[in-house]
Order: C-alpha cells, then structure tokens, then sequence
C-alpha cells in the first residue's frame, strides 16, 4: 500500500507532516483522481493529480 505524506498545509484541514494511505485510484476519460486515507483513520479526502503532485510527496 502507498503511503504519502503532506509537505505544506492542504486547505486548512489537515496539517503539514499528517500521513496518508493511497486506497483508491481512478481515471476517468484522462482525469485521474485518489482517494487517500489518514493513518489515523480520522478523514478522506479526494485529489485530482495535479494536487496530489503539488501537496504530497510519497514515502518508501
């Protein structure tokens, strides 16, 4: 399972360093979209790419 983490604030919502799990990926007619989930199992927040690219970055 992919995990993700926050490099800068997303919306006001959830904080800088906050850790994510990638549980959905989907593409639609060239529009792709993510579902993550936090570690803490506490929200979920649907992305286009261009946001996942700019607010997250992928851990290993």
């Amino acid at each position: 399972m992919k995990r993700y983490t926050l490099i800068k604030n997303y919306r006001g919502i959830h904080k800088k360093g906050t850790m994510f799990f990638l549980i959905a990926e989907s593409e639609f007619i060239g529009v792709k979209e993510f579902v993550l989930q936090t570690v803490k199992l506490d929200g979920k927040i649907i992305l286009t790419e261009k946001e996942l690219k700019d607010y997250f970055r992928q851990l290993y």
